[in-house]
């Protein structure tokens, strides 16, 4: 390499070169959008590609609660088979999640998250038409499979592009990604009324949205392809090595393995999960929760999307505020309150109070932004936020996975949703516990010894 010395010395270590790469990084691709106009243009594009990507990490799970009766109806799902349904996005989160990181040192974060968005679209343009029920769980698999590795890279590539704008970068992410859920959610019945009644196209049609968002990523893969054949590797993308568990340590030791001596890491984990338990079972169960209380299904998917809009406004706000905070715990607290509101209310008069309660749960489920956040703003360097990450979305996905499944099979036996209301509104119990404790004012590698 052409920054080594030529005279004999002791050569630098990997952390110093990621450190060097990083700083190029941050100088080749300014957050505030200055520099050369490439720069510009990679920074914008980069941006937008960002946006198009979150609009389609909820679709897959959002565009099915309003149309998981005619869908089981379909394919001759049981109400259990339909809970295995809505434990398949966290089960999928989980396992490839842990790649993630390895794919992205591989290939580039950019190349893995356009290979991503692309088994986005083949996955739900197939999947209605894959033919009986073990056909709709695989084609649903591959497109949460490209979600899972979105969810993993999109906080390591807004740190990477925006090193000092990570709250408003994930306030805009989580933003699109609520207006993604909440228009999917909203539109889906009405659009399969439109497009002849059939719940296959209603489903299939959103994949075309998936097509658009590969386009932007493909620009930036090509971009850094260009540049790596000019100058060597991509600036930004440079630092890709950091973004996966390596040797840094200089004792054989993996970071890795390290990250699991964090309490920090283990508490943001399990808010992790237990929110993430909270939003599948909302998006996969909640239209059906009103049903089952006399609401009409176009008025049970508007009020799905009422729940995700809320996002909207607050997954900008609530990143933002938790930046600027030495310690997010309040924030935990409100939202945990909001969502313990929105199941007691559900529990007392479901349809008589729905749209208020759409509205509080839409207030608790914005927990995954501050989660997100939380996230970048527990380590201190990019290869740190790729570690924890990785870890605390995989484990977190890990605990989820029984939540939707156990509700599934609680509704189905119980002939309510009395037990599976009451289990909800439980867990927020150790989400705010967790969430206090994930929400202090420190760093994995504070706690680990890890070098940034």
């Amino acid at each position: 390499m052409s920054d080594e010395p030529s005279a004999p010395r002791a050569a630098p270590s990997p952390v110093s070169r990621v450190s060097r790469v990083s700083r190029k990084a941050a100088e080749a691709v300014p957050a505030g959008g200055s520099g050369t106009p490439g720069t510009v243009w990679l920074t914008r594009l980069v941006m937008a590609a960002v946006v198009l990507a979150a609009l389609n990490l909820r679709p897959a799970i959002t565009s099915l609660g309003p149309l998981l009766e005619e869908a089981r109806t379909g394919l001759g799902m049981s109400g259990t088979v339909a809970g295995l349904l809505t434990s398949v996005p966290a089960a999928t989160f989980a396992v490839f999640g842990i790649a993630a990181p390895r794919l992205a040192r591989r290939f580039g974060p950019a190349a893995v998250v356009c290979a991503g968005l692309a088994a986005v679209a083949a996955g739900l343009l197939l999947r209605p038409f894959a033919g009986g029920t073990p056909g709709f769980l695989a084609a649903t698999a591959l497109a949460l499979i490209g979600i899972a590795v979105g969810n993993v890279l999109m906080p390591v590539i807004v740190k990477r592009y925006f090193p000092d704008r990570v709250g408003t970068m994930t306030g805009l992410y989580s933003m699109a990604l609520a207006v993604g859920s909440s228009v999917v959610a909203a539109t889906t019945v009405p659009l399969t009324a439109a497009l002849g009644g059939d719940w296959r196209t209603g489903l299939a049609v959103w994949g075309l949205l998936a097509v658009v968002a590969v386009v932007p990523w493909a620009l930036v893969v090509r971009d850094r392809r260009r540049r790596s054949r000019d100058t060597g590797p991509a600036p930004a993308e440079a630092a890709a090595p950091a973004t996966v568990p390596s040797d840094t340590s200089g004792a054989g030791e993996r970071p890795a393995g390290r990250i699991v001596r964090s309490r920090t890491a283990w508490a943001l984990a399990g808010f992790f999960g237990i929110q993430a338990t909270g939003a599948y079972i909302t998006m996969g169960w909640l239209p059906q929760i009103f049903r089952d209380a006399g609401v009409p299904a176009g008025t049970s998917g508007v009020l799905l999307a009422v729940t995700m809009v809320m996002g909207v406004p607050l997954a900008f706000v609530i990143p933002r505020l938790a930046a600027r905070l030495r310690h997010q715990g309040p924030i935990v607290v409100v939202l945990g309150l909001s969502g313990f509101a929105g199941y007691t209310g559900l529990l007392a008069a479901p349809a008589a109070g729905a749209w208020a309660w759409a509205l509080l749960l839409g207030i608790s489920n914005c927990a995954f932004p501050l989660a997100l956040t939380m996230i970048g703003l527990r380590s201190r360097s990019a290869a740190g936020v790729v570690r924890l990450s990785a870890f605390a979305q995989s484990t977190g996905y890990l605990i989820s996975i029984p939540g939707p499944l156990v509700v599934g099979v609680l509704y189905e036996h119980s002939g309510g949703w009395q037990l599976p209301l009451t289990l909800m509104a439980g867990l927020l119990v150790p989400q705010i516990l967790l969430g206090v404790l994930a929400g202090r004012d420190r760093t994995i590698e504070d706690e680990t010894g890890m070098r940034d």
